[in-house]
Parts: structure tokens; sequence; C-alpha cells
């Protein structure tokens, strides 16, 4: 007869216990029973805020759809256990007694709600299930304003759903700092500049006294200071608890500020009962991240086995994620309490990136460390800390930026056989290469084998990594997918969008993907939408997919307001139109300045502003100018022949007649072009994606050269062109490498990455070798025919507009909490704004 196994909890560690034990060799000896709370079945609870997005908790369901019936698990959804008799050994559910020679509580834990007075009113919610995300959808419907208490992980993650849900958000938080278990005051200060350039208002050391009603919103807090914010919803996330009532019912042991208590098998004080996940302490202490219940599940189905191969020793609490788009680190000892622990530290306040390094007394080995602004160190330091690997002689440079020297390195190739690569699901590195002994040749196949990658999701990059150098060392060709939830190439999927004729980014990951998306496939989605039917970025298929800027049509500055750019093609403007764009500067306080690309830049518009000085600008003659977007920014041009006395041909006229074809091409990345009247070169052509220079007999054309961090001279294509071949040839050339190049990849890396580059690019285009350029240019084309003013567009659109309204119930307008300081007889932001200055 099999033993009856009984578990209480189907969240992520509940499932992950049932997928381990039906995958070991002893699964037959059990008859699983697993009781949930919820009526949903196990869902990623990591990637919750998701829900907004997707409308459908479907892509977020753990495990196959038909795992619980095919493996014979009784699952009893939406039937919560009541209590446990150890004596009788049952546990009791609304329905009746169920029998068990072995329980496994896998309960989780519960929100902590203060205890403030007004906590219990309507539209006080918290931020832990499906159904809590329900009601504050519902919460959500004519509100204008939310706030979160608690500005942890997961308050954050609470404030990213609530500005996903189209609300002004307010983050409330009791300690001085963002994310004080996993950041120091310095990491912490500039994640809250961050977030708060991003739209997301932080109060910091507030103690909320009572909730109250409101007077223009729903609810009043009132803080200890005797200041107060109104707000229409309030979510907590202040922390959550063990939910230990059920053990401490049964009476089995808790810690002193609660928790089941559990040795290095999991089992409790009562030797057939086991604890796992966030219900569980372990030597005084609680983990709240998924990657150590997954540990301690396995340690689980372990012991009940009798495999014996598994105990639980504690586990590592490093976090990689991306809070509101920012990326933070923590990994390890990341405050440096470690006895004689030493530390490097980078900071640059301009970039928006602080690096912190904590390494051992000796200076020998990394045991922690914090990243705020980029991520890209993340995998290489984890390694170090993970696996214990010496460090390079000036640790430091592991931090450092490039200065284009040889940094020191920690390729796939360099972690040893044991490193551990997937701390969720306790995946090696040798883990991984026996998988692909086995046949596993993709990140699929990895996922399936190993788990690796499907717990937190923080491991991708590195498991792709060993991946793929595991993969060239077997002389295999590597998968160059653009995620996990496409199994192709940019290149690929703007084929499959263009010769299926797919116009939303729901039908082309229903019909060639998998999941909800993510934010590296959504934005290179729409920009190939974009490029292939110019519809405009907020029509419903495609406004979810846009980053911020090109949300709102304009580039956000660092104090939350935002830049406007009116086009001027080729640096021409007539007295009239530059005066109007004086009088909007004037009226609206904005800060203006003349740009290297011969336009005129207001800075310190706030949201509502941005249609008003729309419209008066498209009323003085203007457009947009695509500043916001991965597109065409500017045709930079001297006088040429028309004023010169050296110009040898009206650089003007063709920098005009270039930027108006190509002002509504959406690309990969941004394109930049210049036009000079002679080789003297005062619109520095050569240092641009398409440059343009003046002949006796026409025109010289250069391709694929860039400013910026890696400067590039562009390549001479063609020489002495009339002005019909010139445009055919640009044509051709732009639209091959918006058919082609890798998602963000400018012109300059694209020619580059092409096989026989240069000469290869002047065959496509010149020779036609490919017999693409009639198509090339019918595509071009249809973009200059279907070019509109996005601006103009969303002005006359009411639904489009609404994205720009104030909100009904703020009180003072946005401008006015901004602190500005005045220099240079214009006005510009505050330094070191403190959030009084603010308020």
């Amino acid at each position: 007869m099999k033993k009856q196994l009984l578990v209480i909890g189907n969240g992520m560690v509940g499932h992950h216990f049932a997928e381990q034990l039906m995958s070991s060799d002893k699964a037959d000896e059990f008859q699983l029973h697993i009781f949930a709370g919820e009526k949903h079945p196990a869902y990623d609870r990591v990637h919750l805020s998701e829900y907004f997005e997707s409308q459908s908790a479907s892509h977020l369901h753990l495990g196959e759809a038909d795992f619980y019936s095919r493996d014979g698990i009784n699952l009893h959804l939406n039937q919560p256990v009541l209590s446990i008799d150890r004596e009788a050994r049952t546990v009791t559910t609304a329905t009746g007694e169920f029998s068990y020679d072995k329980l496994v509580l896998a309960t989780g834990s519960y929100p902590f709600v203060p205890p403030i007075p007004g906590r219990e009113q309507d539209h006080c919610l918290v931020y832990r299930t499906l159904d809590d995300l329900d009601a504050i959808r519902e919460s959500a419907k004519g509100a204008t304003r939310g706030v979160v208490v608690g500005g942890g992980l997961l308050g954050l993650e609470a404030a990213n759903a609530l500005k996903k849900l189209g609300l002004e958000a307010h983050v409330v938080e009791f300690a001085p700092r963002l994310m004080p278990v996993q950041l120091d005051t310095d990491a912490g200060q500039l994640l809250r500049r961050k977030i708060e350039e991003l739209g997301v208002q932080v109060h910091t050391e507030k103690a909320t006294r009572e909730i109250v009603a409101g007077d223009q919103q729903r609810l009043r807090m009132c803080f200890s200071d005797e200041t107060w914010l109104e707000t229409d919803l309030i979510v907590f996330s202040a922390g959550i608890r063990p939910q230990d009532s059920l053990a401490a019912q049964a009476g089995l042991t808790l810690g002193e500020r609660g928790g089941i208590v559990i040795d290095n098998q999991c089992k409790t004080s009562d030797p057939d009962i086991y604890a796992i996940g966030e219900c569980a302490l372990w030597q005084k202490q609680l983990f709240g991240l998924v990657a150590p219940g997954y540990t301690m599940a396995r340690t689980a189905v372990s012991d009940l086995t009798g495999d014996g191969k598994t105990s639980f020793t504690g586990a590592d609490m490093s976090t990689k994620l991306k809070l509101l788009g920012v990326d933070v680190g923590s990994i390890g000892d990341a405050h440096g309490s470690t006895p004689g622990a030493l530390n490097y530290r980078y900071s640059d306040e301009l970039v928006g990136v602080y690096r912190r390094l904590v390494v051992s007394p000796d200076g020998k080995h990394l045991i922690g460390a914090i990243l705020v602004g980029d991520n890209s160190y993340y995998d290489t330091l984890l390694q170090y800390a993970l696996n214990g690997i010496e460090l390079p002689e000036y640790p430091e440079s592991l931090i450092l930026p490039s200065t284009g020297q040889d940094m020191p390195g920690l390729g796939a190739s360099a972690l040893p056989y044991e490193a551990t690569i997937c701390s969720c699901h306790n995946v090696t590195k040798g883990d991984i290469c026996e998988a692909m002994n086995d046949g596993a040749v993709s990140m699929a196949d990895l996922k399936a084998n190993t788990k690796a990658a499907t717990g937190c999701g923080g491991c991708a990059a590195m498991v792709r990594t060993v991946l793929d150098s595991e993969l060239e060392k077997r002389g295999v060709q590597v998968d160059k997918s653009i995620c996990e939830h496409f199994g192709y190439t940019r290149q690929e999927l703007f084929h499959l969008v263009k010769v299926e004729e797919i116009k939303t980014f729901a039908e082309l990951i229903s019909r060639y993907g998998q999941g909800g998306g993510c934010e590296i496939c959504k934005p290179a989605v729409a920009s190939i939408l974009a490029s292939i039917w110019n519809d405009h970025v907020h029509e419903p298929a495609h406004v979810a997919l846009q980053d911020t800027n090109d949300t709102f049509m304009a580039n956000m500055q660092k104090n939350g307001t935002y830049s406007v750019v009116p086009r001027i093609p080729g640096g021409e403007i007539t007295p009239s139109m530059l005066i109007s764009i004086g009088e909007v500067g004037k009226k609206y306080n904005l800060y203006t300045k003349i740009t290297g690309g011969q336009r005129i830049d207001l800075f310190g518009a706030t949201l509502d502003e941005l249609p008003l000085i729309w419209e008066e600008l498209i009323a003085a003659g203007f457009e947009t100018g695509h500043a916001y977007g991965k597109s065409l920014r500017t045709v930079k041009s001297c006088i040429g022949d028309t004023w010169c006395r050296y110009g040898v041909q009206d650089s003007m006229r063709m920098a005009i007649q270039l930027e108006n074809r190509y002002k509504g091409l959406r690309s990969p990345h941004k394109v930049k072009m210049a036009v000079s009247g002679c080789t003297r070169e005062c619109a520095e052509a050569q240092s641009k994606d398409i440059g343009v220079i003046a002949t006796e007999k026409g025109w010289n054309l250069f391709v694929c050269g860039n400013g910026g961090m890696k400067p590039r001279h562009a390549d001479l294509f063609a020489t002495d062109l009339d002005d019909e071949t010139l445009v055919s040839y640009i044509d051709r050339v732009l639209m091959f490498y918006v058919y082609t190049a890798d998602r963000l990849q400018r012109t300059s890396v694209w020619m580059e990455n092409l096989q026989g580059g240069l000469d290869y690019l002047r065959e496509v285009v010149i020779e036609d070798s490919l017999g693409l350029g009639a198509e090339l240019e019918a595509r071009m084309q249809h973009v200059v025919d279907s070019y509109e003013c996005e601006w103009k567009n969303a002005l006359q659109d009411p639904t489009k507009r609404k994205r720009f309204r104030s909100y009904v119930n703020a009180g003072e307008p946005r401008r006015a909490r901004i602190a500005l300081i005045e220099e240079r007889g214009q006005l510009i932001p505050a330094r070191d704004v403190t959030e009084e200055e603010c308020a």
C-alpha cells in the first residue's frame, strides 16, 4: 500500500517539491495530496506584476498543464487545511479529514500589515496573490494615485504594478533608504533618484500614524511628523511573516519571532512532518527568496525517499532584478559586516551607476557586492563569491569601467566544473555540461533537463553563456535567439512579421513564441512592427511594448520632467518659427539649448504640459523630431554653395530632402546623418551612420560611422553620385540594415558583423547581388508615404491624449513640486535635491 504523503501549500516551493518527488525513482511509493488555499494552481510569484500586462494568469502557471493529473497527484484547490491532529495523523479541511504518513508544510508567508489605525478600510490592500492583484485592479478604477507602504523588493514591484495601471505611484518607507536589507546608503540614494526620475515619488523615514478619509482623494495617510499624503488606494508591502499558525495549533516548535523550526533535513520537531520555504526557520533564520525554498524542497524529497544526498545548510541570498527598469544586484555580505572586511566602491552619479565590492580581510576573495544601474557585472561577481575563486591582483578592476584595455574576465571556460550557476535549482556548470552530453543543445533543453533559469530567472544570462561556450567547444553553431520567449533572432522575427503580415505582439508570440514576453523582446518587436507597418506608437497593440520615452513621445530627464525636440530639417529655420520656439520656451519656462544636431531642445516640461506645447509648436509649423525613438534623429548640414564660397553643391537642399524622406523610419537603433557641401567637412559627415559629402561631380556617400562611446569613421561607399542614385543607395542601405541588424545594434557594429563587411554591403546595394534592391526601395517608399507626425496624431485622438492628462485630484500642479535653480539666466534642476524641497 502506498504511503499517504500530504503537502499543505501549492506555492512555488510546494510545486517544486511535487516535481522533485515525481521525478524520483521512489515516486510510486507515495500517494500525494496537495492542499491549496487559492483557487489557482501553482504560479510564478516572482513575476507577479506581469499579470497586469497580459490580463491573464496562464503564462504564470508553473509546470506543464497536465502535470498534476498526469502523475496522479490529488490537487485540492481552494481547500485550506483548518487543523492538524498529530496523534491521529490527520489534517482537516472543510470537506473532511485526510490521513497522512508524512506531512509537508509549505504554507509560505503572509504580508505584514503594520498595526496602523484605519488599515481595515476599503482600498487598503496587500500585494501577494493573484486575488490580491485583482482587488488592486478593481480599486484602481476611477483612481489617480496609489501608495505602496514599504520600499523593499516587493514594495517596488507593487509600485511598478500601480504605474502599469496608469496611477501616479508613491512609495512610503520607514527606513532612511530604499531596500535597506540589500543596499547601503549610497546605493539606496542612487536607486531612489533613478526611480523618482521614472515618475515614482519616494518618501523615506515616514511612519504612518493613522489612515483617515481624504478630502480630495479616498484616503489620507497621516504621518508621525505631522505631514500627510492623500491617495485613492494603499498597498501594504512592508515585509512578510511566516505562515505558521497551523504548526502552532499542532504544537510544533516555533521560533521566538515565528517560523517553524527545522533541522538540516527540513524536519520539524515531529520527525514525520517537514517544513519548507518561507514558513521554515533554520538556525534562527528565515529565507524570503525562492532559491532557498527550492533547496529545502529537494532536501525534504531526498530524506523522504531515503536518498540522503541532500541537506539544507543555508542558502545564497543574492538577488539580481530590474525594479521599474532599474538594474539592482546584491551579493552575499553586501553590507560588509564580516569582521575585517575591505571595500572597493565605484560611483558615477552622472551616468547613474554604483558598484561596491566587499572582499575578505586578506583581499583574496569576494564576499559581497552591490550594484545599482548596471547588472552586467553581476554574473561574474556572483561566480567569484559562490565558488571561492581567487580575485585578480587588482580587485577594483572588476567594477571599474572599461578603459579600452583588457580587464580580468571570468568567462564560462574559466569556471570550475562544480561552480553553481543556478542557485534556485542548485544547478552547477557540470550539470549543464552533463545535460549537453545527453543531447541538450538549447536554453529550452537545459531548462527542461536541469531546471536552470526557471526559478527567479536571474541566472539566465550565465546559463546562456555556459551553453554558448560549450557549444562552440563542440563545434556547434550557437543559437542567437533574441530571448527565452522567442527562439529566433531579431532578423528572423523581422521576416516572420513581414512575410506573415503579423500586426501585433500578441499574434507574434502566440504563433512563434511562448510566455508573456520581456523587456528584451517587447521593444524589439515594437521596433520591427513600426519599421514594417509604420503604425502610430500609441496604437493599442503597441503602446504596452514601448519604453518611457516612446510612451510619452518625449525624453524623460533626471528630475522627472521631459524634453521637447521639434524637427528642424537640416537646421534651417525661419525667423518666425524661431520666435515661436522662443515664445513657447518663455511661456512654459523651459530651459532651451541648441544641440550638436542643429536643433533646439526645450527642457523641463511636465507630462501634462506636453500636449499643450505640441499644439503650439504644430501651429507654428513644427512636427515631432523623433528624439525619443530608435529612428532617424537629425541630418546635420553646413550652408553649402547657397552662401559659402567654398561650397560645390547645395548641401542644405540635400540635407532637408534626406531628413524629410527618412524622418519616419523606425530602426534597430538611432540613425544620424550629415551632408557637407565640400571636402572641408563642416557637417562632420564621416562620423555619421549616413554621411554625404559634395564633390564637383555630385555626392560621395559614406556609411556606418558613429560618435558615442566607441567612435568610428564612416567608410567611403560610393563616389560622384547624382541625386537619384544617392537616395536609392541610402534607401537600400538603411532598409537592409532594418532587415538584418540585431536589436539595439548601431550601423557600425552591424556592418562589422556582416560576413564580407563593406564589400558585401556594396554587392547587395550597388550590384543587387541578392535581388532585393527593388523590394528595399519599395519598403522605404511605404515608410515615406505612410509618415505622420506622432505628436499631431496623439493630439487628435482623445484616447491617446488621455495618457498625458494631469491627475484631477493632485492638488497643486506637478511643476510646483519640482525643485529648480537659476543658472545663466535659465532654470535647471536643483543639485542634490532633498525630499523636503520636492514636496
